[in-house]
């Protein structure tokens, strides 16, 4: 039974599951777009737009936390000072989710997630 699970397993053990959400935001975050799997792209919706939240807010607590999960710190600095004029007047809804063709090797749902 799952009744009540919110987690997204991903097939992984706990940290190796922590370790791929950590990587595919750190990816998002650098890139502005990355291709993967629909489940994958939901999953890190939601640590993307906590980023960003934390970077709106640009205290020293927030950069602390955000680079508890950001692998590079390069890119929380850069993050912290491009976030605010971007997204300074939205109230929410960072990312974008569009579904794309399915991958040919296993039929898995593909889609390509964008920071909007």
């Amino acid at each position: 039974m799952r009744h009540r699970c919110r987690v997204p397993k991903l097939g992984r053990a706990a940290d190796q599951r922590k370790a791929l959400i950590r990587a595919l935001t750190t990816a998002l975050l650098r890139h502005g777009e990355i291709t993967t799997t629909l489940t994958r792209a939901k999953v890190i919706r939601s640590e993307a737009e906590k980023m960003i939240t934390l970077a709106k807010d640009g205290t020293l607590s927030a950069r602390r936390m955000a680079g508890a999960v950001l692998y590079d710190q390069e890119l929380v600095q850069s993050l912290f000072a491009a976030v605010p004029e971007r997204y300074g007047s939205r109230a929410g809804g960072y990312t974008r989710i569009l579904r794309t063709v399915n991958r040919r090797g296993d039929n898995a749902p593909m889609a390509v997630i964008r920071l909007v």
